[in-house]
């Protein structure tokens, strides 16, 4: 079965994406921006502002999937600029710290919209020991 959770983002019937796609006990998060519930950039030129929003993102989409984020096996953090990684690990930690999922931390050279600074994915896999 093939579950598609949407965020209500504008890009996702515009993309043509679901916020999160459940098959089974797999989550896929797609790229998560810092977008507020009116569609608009939250915390334009704060990065740390901008992680929590995302991360907050996919805690919802997780909880619409089944799951949380304990459930997260990997995480990956795409940074506009490098040097914000260490604010936005920050974030992330407060979100993952005790979860401790595998992770890459990348730099892009830009997003679709010119205000966000961080993206985030996420990856969830659902065991059978371990429910929402």
């Amino acid at each position: 079965m093939r579950k598609l959770i949407s965020s209500g983002s504008p890009y996702e019937p515009k993309v043509g994406i679901s916020r999160a796609v459940r098959v089974g006990n797999v989550i896929a998060v797609s790229g998560t921006a810092p977008v507020g519930p009116n569609g608009r950039t939250v915390g334009v030129g704060d990065a740390m502002t901008q992680a929590r929003r995302s991360l907050e993102i996919i805690a919802t989409a997780l909880e619409q999937a089944g799951a949380s984020l304990r459930h997260v096996v990997r995480t990956r953090t795409l940074l506009v600029r490098i040097e914000d990684w260490h604010s936005v690990a920050k974030i992330h930690g407060e979100f993952f710290g005790e979860i401790r999922p595998a992770n890459t931390i990348m730099q892009v050279s830009r997003f679709i919209d010119p205000d966000w600074l961080v993206e985030f994915e996420a990856d969830a896999i659902v065991d059978e020991e371990q429910n929402a």
